[in-house]
């Protein structure tokens, strides 16, 4: 199976700006490529219980993951699963509790020629040109990835350290468009786009994940055999919440990510420390040592964010009360 043509449709393809500098391709395999490699037993994989479902997974050489948003214990996530309660374990921005495993060794052929693909040195090459970016600067790591039920990481833009990342949608279930495991790409709503100002003009201070609402869905990679390729920037955002079963089939991706070699280490506040408070006298609760990252321009447009706040707020019935 010779899918060295996937390549040239990278190659080929005209960069998005919407919601932010993408490569999307929809179709990435031709239909009888894809048949075959979404039905290798290392893909249609189903259980009748939890329990199971990781015996099977472990059985075909799956291996759960250090990942965000994830716990490595199986058996504390098979309790959690149980009740599926809202939890804030994996982060005070989300709810969820995930596993993600990944295939150590395929024993298909299509699976093996699909890991000879992303492994290649012209892949790599490929997307790294797209973006502008030197790979043999970095470092690549690729794989085949299963995400169960629960996984979630809200909106994000990625760390500073990684130059370029890339999800290809492989699943086994022909309805799988229809379930909710799917990755949204973001951008903040007009009242907290102060946030994407901040890293804008802090280099040296990380990025870090935010609450949902403070942002907007502009779409989702629903569609299967489809990639998505971005260097992570600012406004890069990008989150996943999964509520699905998985018992009959497992949201399935090729991923993979290039990181910059030597990065360094940056100071990563939390997004409590972006809450916008109107009783602030700068009109914002970053801490006092962020503060003095803080451009004039934005210290600026956050004082008017607070005054339109105050407005909306006033009652003229205090002033005649007074």
């Amino acid at each position: 199976m010779d899918l060295s043509y996937v390549i040239e449709k990278i190659r080929n393809s005209e960069i998005s700006k919407v919601p932010f500098r993408h490569i999307e391709i929809n179709d990435l395999f031709n239909s009888e490529d894809f048949e075959r490699i979404i039905n290798c037993k290392e893909l249609t994989i189903s259980a009748e219980t939890d329990i199971e479902l990781f015996d099977k997974l472990f059985r075909n050489n799956y291996k759960i993951m250090s990942f965000p948003g994830c716990v490595e214990n199986y058996k504390k996530y098979l309790a959690w699963h149980k009740k599926k309660k809202i939890t804030t374990k994996m982060g005070s921005s989300c709810e969820g509790y995930g596993v993600v495993l990944r295939l150590q060794t395929p024993e298909s052929s299509p699976i093996e020629n699909l890991m000879n693909l992303i492994r290649s040195k012209e892949f790599v090459e490929v997307i790294s040109e797209k973006f502008n970016i030197d790979s043999s600067n970095c470092t690549y790591d690729s794989g085949l990835q299963k995400y169960l039920d629960g996984y979630e990481i809200s909106p994000h833009p990625d760390v500073r350290s990684k130059a370029l990342t890339y999800m290809v949608n492989i699943n086994p279930s022909p309805n799988s468009s229809e379930d909710e495991h799917h990755t949204s790409y973001l951008k903040f709503k007009p009242e907290r786009a102060y946030v994407n100002e901040f890293w804008k003009g802090n280099n040296m201070i990380n990025r870090c994940w935010v609450p949902w609402s403070w942002c907007d869905i502009i779409k989702q990679q629903r569609q299967n055999n489809s990639i998505v390729i971005f260097s992570p920037d600012n406004d890069t955002l990008h989150a996943v919440k999964t509520n699905y079963n998985h018992l009959s089939n497992q949201r399935t991706q090729l991923y993979g990510n290039l990181w910059y070699n030597n990065a360094e280490e940056c100071e990563a506040p939390r997004w409590e420390d972006f809450v916008v408070k109107p009783t602030d006298p700068l009109g914002f609760s970053i801490k006092k040592k962020l503060v003095g990252y803080m451009p004039v321009n934005l210290k600026l447009a956050l004082k008017n964010i607070i005054g339109k706040r105050k407005k909306h707020n006033y009652d003229p019935r205090q002033k005649k009360n007074n």
